[in-house]
């Protein structure tokens, strides 16, 4: 059993999580698809042990909480063939445009898919979406002041996008959907959340060329 009085107390100044690299002694490529790549890692630990850890490499992604004068926030319905659903999700895309910033892609992602743009943005939240199985980072913003444009140029949409409907929701009524277990999109249930939170209590955002320390350059042992 645990005795909480025996528990450290984490001060917030050093409540921030920390890269870590253990070594790889042999790695596997199961399979390289379209967008992620399959591995079997051997990994060795600190004791000297070594462990074996099937994962995703993922380019990475951004999503954004595009949110209008009502606080209706703008999100686009779409299948989702792995999980089997229609889901209500905000615009997102894969961090996957050669030397594309990661705002602009955000802008980008909510110019094609919304047909949208926004005068003001902030950064939310960054993610890891399943950091025992991928290794996918995610930064979500918050995109305010929205006005009206045409999709990019050459940009069309494809396969599960050519199905898509653009909706408007309460901010409200997605945190009601979130807390019954109605909405699911791992973007949109810490978006709201934290849009709702900030908006609120007044909380200032980090601005949206903040650093992101998941995409930080740093050497890989694998």
């Amino acid at each position: 059993m645990t005795d909480l009085g025996s528990v450290p107390v984490v001060a917030a100044a050093d409540l921030a999580d920390r890269a870590e690299d253990w070594p790889v002694v042999h790695r596997e490529v199961r399979h390289a698809g379209h967008v992620t790549t399959y591995v079997t890692d051997t990994v060795q630990s600190p004791d000297g042990s070594t462990l074996t850890r099937d994962w995703t490499e993922h380019p990475g992604a951004v999503g954004v909480i595009a949110l209008d004068a009502e606080d209706h926030v703008v999100l686009v319905e779409q299948y989702r063939h792995p999980a089997g659903f229609r889901l209500f999700e905000p615009p997102a895309g894969l961090l996957d445009v050669a030397e594309e910033g990661w705002l602009v892609g955000a802008q980008r992602e909510l110019a094609e898919e919304a047909m949208l743009a926004a005068d003001r943005w902030d950064v939310l939240v960054d993610m890891f979406t399943s950091p025992g199985a991928s290794g996918e980072s995610v930064r979500i913003f918050l995109a305010r002041d929205l006005r009206p444009v045409a999709r990019p140029d050459g940009f069309e949409l494809e396969g599960e996008e050519a199905d898509m409907s653009i909706v408007r929701a309460h901010l409200d009524d997605l945190l009601d959907g979130v807390f019954a277990g109605r909405l699911q999109n791992p973007l949109l249930v810490a978006g709201c959340l934290a849009a709702a939170h900030a908006l609120r209590t007044g909380r200032e955002l980090r601005p949206a060329d903040s650093p992101w320390p998941a995409r930080a350059p740093r050497p890989r042992t694998h």
